[in-house]
């Protein structure tokens, strides 16, 4: 019971303090809209351009199915090409694949900073354990280990973002393909040649 002569105290509601919420992330998400909507009106950032330049084979046992045992290095150099906007990554995986089968676990690589017209190597080792594989997929490799040439895709994922002065955008998915072409003969062990390896195709 209030005392008389007091003014009630009014009370906040809390669709009140949700609608500020709302509001808040609206201009958040307005803000961040508009500053990657500035960075690609100004500087129309392109997209990097990949390419493997090396290959190691450590291990490749296709002989235990339904496992395979893996263990392989790839050089791969990523180039921006753009003058005035640098890129971020962030959570990049890199995998192989045979035959649209991966045949490596998923691995990790540490954030990478690339500035404006700046090449970057990068040196992953992928494999290094048994992996589950298909029929389809031992059998191809022991027959194209006999006949001396493997294909095989190396893919990246990951998300990037550009900056631009102070200026970043959000993060956008970034999918990279590799098919390369070693040659390996059997018991091989260490650098192998690169018998084919057209530029990356980059998706974002």
């Amino acid at each position: 019971m209030t005392q008389e002569g007091k003014p009630k105290t009014p009370k906040h509601s809390q669709g009140g303090t949700g609608r500020s919420c709302g509001l808040c992330l609206f201009i958040f998400l307005l803000l961040a809209g508009a500053s990657a909507v500035a960075v690609c009106l100004i500087y129309r950032p392109r997209k990097p351009s990949f390419a493997v330049v090396g290959a190691a084979i450590y291990q490749l046992n296709a002989t235990s199915q339904p496992t395979i045992s893996t263990s392989m290095q790839f050089t791969i150099v990523t180039r921006n090409p753009n003058r005035r906007v640098s890129i971020f990554y962030d959570k990049l995986q890199a995998y192989v694949s045979y035959r649209n089968q991966q045949i490596t676990p998923a691995m990790d690589l540490p954030p990478l900073y690339q500035e404006a017209k700046s090449t970057v190597a990068l040196t992953p080792l992928l494999g290094s354990g048994t992996v589950p594989a298909s029929a389809e997929v031992v059998n191809g490799l022991m027959m194209d280990e006999a006949s001396g040439v493997v294909a095989l895709r190396v893919v990246l994922v990951g998300k990037l973002r550009w900056k631009a002065g102070a200026i970043k955008t959000v993060k956008y998915g970034v999918y990279v393909k590799c098919d390369v072409w070693v040659g390996l003969k059997k018991g091989a062990v260490g650098p192998v040649p690169l018998l084919g390896a057209p530029p990356c195709k980059v998706d974002i």
